[in-house]
């Protein structure tokens, strides 16, 4: 059964940094056709440059419906026909407790890791189950099952994430369109830079003294899940560094 990808359209959002573009350098090396969205065109035109397939970048803020939506609907002919779609545009913004936390963060992160997300997944499925094939690879996290102080919206977006993907399967069972959410842990990338708001320093000692995972340890686990046999849809990668476990139970004392 030919589970090559050569010559066939990826999709692959938030592409021009961390697990996106590590996912757009893997699949072309298989001599895939790439579409890379983003917030950087300069970073996005420098990828497709070092690329060796044929490639289109797209600036694209996913929070936009309608932009999304003009996206899906102009992409042409030589790349309309998507094969993996990679919903990867994400993020998660400070580290407060909820009754502290920014509105504006929780809204950011519900608007991107949400919204972006299922817009752009309704866009592109209808083609996908018209032509019988397809695949649509959602990167979640560990967050999503596993809470944590400061996790509040983030993590419940990841939830939303996961559950989406459970039920985008159940929806398309049968018509040759298969879905897998990926679930990261700790992976060191621009993450928590951004999380940081910027702060270098406070991103590095999140990774302090051990080794975490790394954006092509993601990319070579969404390529795998995208290249079983048609007949096969692996459901959820749940994947963490090995020095990484399960926290136990908050329990506040007193006296």
């Amino acid at each position: 059964m030919d589970t090559s990808l050569s010559g066939k359209t990826v999709l692959v959002t938030g592409a021009s940094a961390g697990f996106g573009r590590a996912c757009a350098e893997r699949f072309a090396r298989a001599g895939a056709k790439l579409v890379l969205v983003g917030r950087r065109g300069e970073r996005l035109e420098a990828l497709k440059e070092a690329l060796a397939v044929p490639a289109l970048t797209a600036v694209l803020d996913v929070r936009d419906r309608a932009a999304v939506e003009r996206f899906a609907a102009s992409l042409p002919p030589e790349f309309a026909e998507v094969e993996v779609l990679v919903n990867n545009a994400g993020l998660a913004l400070g580290l407060e407790p909820a009754h502290q936390a920014s509105l504006e963060d929780w809204e950011q992160m519900l608007d991107t890791n949400c919204r972006g997300l299922f817009v752009l997944t309704r866009s592109i499925l209808p083609g996908m189950v018209a032509r019988g094939r397809g695949h649509v690879v959602n990167i979640g996290s560990v967050a999503a099952s596993y809470p944590y102080p400061g996790g509040n919206v983030y993590g419940a977006t990841k939830a939303f994430v996961h559950q989406f993907s459970q039920n985008l399967k159940s929806d398309l069972a049968g018509t040759g369109v298969r879905v897998t959410v990926i679930e990261p842990g700790m992976a060191e990338t621009e993450f928590s830079v951004v999380r940081m708001k910027g702060d270098a320093e406070k991103a590095k000692a999140v990774y302090a003294g051990m080794q975490p995972l790394t954006a092509e340890d993601i990319a070579e686990t969404v390529f795998w899940c995208a290249t079983r046999p048609a007949h096969v849809n692996v459901n959820v990668v749940e994947l963490m560094p090995q020095a990484q476990g399960f926290g136990p139970f908050i329990v506040k004392r007193q006296g």
